[in-house]
């Protein structure tokens, strides 16, 4: 069978690229390796995991919240084994909706590894190799290479996915565990210590740096580190592991700390949470002479083209960070650059959300940033607290902050943390792309009382400082 395009990879850049694809008119295939669609993010990464956050933040509110609000519950129980089934009933659906995607736009699922064989644009040959029976060769014009990413380790520590585990092996768990050290204080780190210290597990954190989120905000990661404090988690900054062993019923984590003394954390399980790395296992690049850089990545110019004529690559796989959004923009731009148009992808407007509850989340550049680039600017705040929506809801901890230019006005950040700040940073990612001031956004109205008002207060602050309900 002949293509004019083949997607390696059905995570959401590569099922993405395939629709946009066979949008266009191209005859498009997908080759997956597994026996769902969806990648990472559908099957072990986003979607069950914004499951059990919710799962557990609804145990959270009933345990510490509800007898507040007037609401009495009797004796709470947990049935941790619903929460995993739960969680699954959300994937399988989700992952179903992609194989109802692919027979809808006519594209060919092929179920492998796919591998390169050899070949030059408009005649590549790839091969299927299905996890039983023998392997099918396809000619394509050209290859979307979106294989996307998997859990990275550090020296001396080694997942054996039993007692050390990634958090694949964290969202499948059977039973609730007591204890748990999380290394790492990442976005995964903190939304995996979010969900089992909500239930009960003492959840302890080892951060080699000495704040949380790296990369995000820092008032955002001060703000972060409080508020799961109040749900138990205990937090270890500036700690660097040296290495990890494990009984078939415990671990044991032993570090550094920041005062150079060596301690040690026993705990049923150590989930590895420092980050994940490219995964080009099984492609047999060296045919198409085709090679990664010293990071695992498959290095591509502006318009996600690779060193090969007619192969392309996006997600995980290439630089820039491992979002599932940021590779679906990927993967409707390389299918427009590939059908001809010139579509353009501004990675300082992709936002970055971490959902643990308050919310973080933020678009474009941040306090750091601009003063490391000596750039003049002006900001302004907002607390929830001061936010009548948030009392209401009793979801007061959290901040919005604005960055704009000293000058012009023009946003140039804004980061937030609060209650569902993952949605509401829509609206900052929108007025950025229409290069909008902050006091375009002040003068908008917002209705009242929602969260969003915490936005325009916060745009009214950089304004000169003309914030009206504080």
């Amino acid at each position: 069978m002949a293509y004019d395009v083949t997607v390696i990879g059905s995570g959401p850049g590569g099922y993405i690229a395939a629709i946009r694809c066979a949008q266009l008119g191209m005859k498009t295939a997908l080759i997956e390796k597994y026996n769902t669609l969806g990648g990472t993010c559908l099957n072990v990464g986003c979607i069950p995991s914004k499951a059990l956050l919710d799962s557990t933040e609804h145990y959270h509110k009933a345990e510490k919240e509800f007898a507040e609000h007037g609401i009495g519950v009797g004796e709470l129980s947990l049935d941790f084994g619903q929460m995993i089934a739960r969680k699954a009933d959300v994937v399988e659906k989700t992952t179903g909706g992609i194989d109802f995607l692919m027979q809808k736009n006519k594209i060919d699922v092929l179920r492998g590894v796919g591998s390169f064989k050899g070949g030059q644009e408009g005649a590549f040959q790839l091969s299927v190799k299905p996890e039983k029976g023998k392997a099918e060769t396809v000619e394509t014009k050209k290859v979307i290479i979106a294989t996307g990413s998997k859990p990275s380790s550090i020296p001396g520590v080694e997942i054996d996915k039993k007692r050390v585990i990634s958090s694949t092996e964290a969202l499948s768990l059977k039973k609730l565990p007591k204890t748990m050290v999380v290394i790492g204080g990442g976005v995964i780190g903190c939304e995996m210590g979010s969900i089992f210290a909500r239930l009960g597990t003492k959840v302890t954190v080892l951060e080699y740096m000495n704040r949380l989120i790296p990369g995000m905000d820092g008032a955002l990661a001060k703000d972060l580190q409080r508020s799961l404090k109040k749900i138990g988690i205990d937090f270890h900054l500036g700690c660097k592991v040296e290495g990890v062993s494990a009984t078939s019923r415990s671990t044991t984590t032993k570090a550094t700390n920041k005062k150079g003394e060596a301690v040690e954390f026993k705990a049923e399980y150590c989930l590895v949470a420092v980050g994940r790395k490219p995964y080009t296992e099984g492609l047999n690049l060296k045919a198409v002479k085709l090679d990664t850089d010293e990071r695992g990545r498959i290095a591509i110019d502006d318009h996600f083209a690779t060193g090969v004529p007619g192969i392309y690559a996006i997600g995980d796989v290439v630089r820039g960070a491992m979002l599932a959004h940021k590779a679906e923009e990927e993967g409707v731009a390389v299918a427009e650059i590939i059908a001809g148009q010139k579509p353009h992808v501004d990675y300082n407007l992709i936002p970055g959300v971490v959902y643990t509850w308050p919310e973080v989340a933020g678009v474009g550049q941040t306090e750091e940033q601009l003063k490391e680039a000596g750039r003049k600017y002006k900001s302004g705040a907002y607390p929830f607290r001061a936010s009548a929506r948030a009392r209401a809801s009793m979801d007061i901890d959290g901040q919005i902050k604005v960055l704009a230019d000293a000058e012009t006005d023009e946003l140039l950040g804004v980061h937030m943390i609060g209650p569902r700040v993952a949605d509401l940073i829509a609206e900052a990612v929108v007025a950025m792309e229409y290069r909008a001031s902050a006091e375009d956004i002040g003068r908008m109205s917002h209705a009242h009382p929602t969260y969003s008002e915490a936005f325009k207060e916060a745009c009214l602050a950089a304004s000169d400082n003309r914030a009206l309900n504080i």
